[in-house]
């Protein structure tokens, strides 16, 4: 399958449900492997937020997406939109700090998108394919995600309620099968829980035409429900608008009990370890593969064209041949994701036989931050070797390191992500940002700065 956008800008305007802000959103075509980005053009420099869960800074009563100093509430409608259409590049462009709620479902988005038509692009589109089952509980709320050919949700609802009490529905997302029955669902909410929600600084916009407000034994609203199952079909919606913050589609068959956006954001969060681990499992299972003929070993499930290497893995004869650390100061073990130029994922497995753990701190062996910011630095050195020429001569090194933060110690045993994104890149000279994490735990974070230069030289600057 090919990646898609749209063909032409649209636009559609109206108020925040919980900011009352009145918003114009325009859509916007974008260039293959773009993905889904906000632009808050109304802030000076127009900041960009990409739709990815890392972003995720806000789960209360919707999702809300931070970065660069930006925001945008109520994401989960826009994006449930875009997922269900099938649309992989957009560039979507605000006036204001929300997004509208037209009518409280994802049709008004629907209709703007289609109008501008949905084309084709030439890139294959990069999907996630599940190919484990994966099981995730938290505060009563379960998930069961199973592999399947397509991605289909199932979701069930209970509340003491008569009007809504046990609802389930299941049903593949197609472009089809969104527009008719999971767009036009919209949100809702209890009378009781109206009054809180305002004292919390909420539903600022909201009102009988753009939710479904619930008493004991009737709905409020003079239009009758859209269908039997149309509360449970929004919560579909908003996990579908949810997932899609996973960064690509995703192929599994999605089964969910009672969930709302803090937790559906955590499944997304636990998702995303599980597809790194299934395809270092992958990885492992073609190592029989010489590493010069491997080289970068694909998602299980995708269809990469050759040279695109965004979200395979790379192994660590791989990753040895792009830098120059060897034992005991390679601290990257696995390459989980890449993006040219935009973002690396790497892995260290943090073993109780690493010779730091002889000093560092006998009887409490914690590793050293240095060498946490250290692996960090290897793993975007990766990121900027594949964006030079001839890297098999170049090295790397620090000039600076700045917003040094570190949040929790790590232990042997654990399983260090490093992900590193790249702020610019100008004259061998690269400033990026790193996190790290143990699970969905930060461990620390740096800006840094590197030069990029011939091996048999020195740098004029930095250590």
């Amino acid at each position: 399958m090919k990646q898609k956008t749209i063909a032409r800008p649209v636009s559609c305007s109206g108020i925040g449900i919980h900011t009352g802000v009145h918003t114009t959103v325009k859509f916007c075509p974008a260039e293959v492997n773009t993905g889904v980005v906000f632009i808050r053009t109304d802030m000076e420099n127009q900041p960009v937020i990409p739709a990815r869960v890392e972003n995720v800074s806000s789960v209360n009563r919707g999702t809300t997406i931070s970065s660069n100093g930006a925001k945008v509430y109520t994401v989960e409608h826009v994006l449930a939109a875009v997922a269900g259409l099938g649309i992989d590049n957009l560039r979507i462009e605000l006036d204001g700090i929300e997004t509208p709620v037209g009518d409280g479902s994802s049709h008004v988005f629907v209709t703007a998108l289609e109008s501008a038509g949905v084309v084709e692009q030439e890139a294959a589109r990069k999907v996630a394919v599940l190919t484990e089952p994966l099981t995730f509980e938290e505060n009563g709320v379960h998930f069961l995600l199973l592999p399947s050919d397509s991605l289909k949700i199932s979701f069930h609802i209970e509340y003491p309620n008569p009007i809504v009490g046990c609802q389930f529905d299941s049903i593949e997302i197609t472009p089809e099968n969104f527009r008719k029955y999971i767009s036009i669902a919209r949100t809702f909410a209890f009378l009781d829980d109206i009054e809180g929600l305002k004292k919390a600084g909420l539903i600022k916009g909201g009102s009988l035409d753009n939710a479904v407000v619930i008493d004991k034994d009737r709905i409020l609203n003079d239009d009758p429900l859209r269908s039997p199952k149309e509360l449970v079909r929004h919560k579909i919606l908003d996990l579908l608008g949810d997932v899609f913050l996973l960064g690509m589609p995703i192929q599994a068959h999605i089964i969910a009990s009672k969930s709302g956006h803090p937790t559906n954001i955590s499944l997304v969060r636990k998702l995303r370890e599980h597809l790194a681990r299934q395809d270092q499992a992958a990885a492992v299972e073609d190592i029989s593969v010489p590493a010069e003929g491997r080289q970068l070993i694909g998602r299980a499930g995708s269809d990469m064209p050759p040279g695109d290497i965004r979200g395979m893995v790379m192994g660590i004869k791989e990753i040895m041949a792009k830098i120059p650390h060897r034992y005991p100061f390679l601290l990257v073990d696995r390459i989980l994701h890449f993006e040219a130029e935009k973002r690396v994922v790497g892995l260290k497995n943090v073993s109780m036989n690493e010779h730091f753990f002889q000093g560092h701190f006998p009887g409490h062996p914690i590793m050293p931050g240095v060498l946490i910011i250290e692996a960090m630095g290897q793993t975007g050195g990766l990121l900027l070797m594949n964006s030079v020429p001839e890297p098999e001569n170049k090295v790397m090194y620090f000039m600076s390191l700045d917003q040094i933060k570190f949040r929790k110690p790590v232990f042997p045993g654990d399983q260090l992500r490093m992900e590193v994104e790249m702020i610019k890149f100008r004259h061998r000279i690269c400033k990026m940002y790193g996190r790290s994490y143990v699970g969905d735990d930060l461990v620390a974070e740096a800006e840094m700065t590197a030069m990029v230069v011939d091996r048999d030289r020195l740098p004029d600057t930095g250590v």
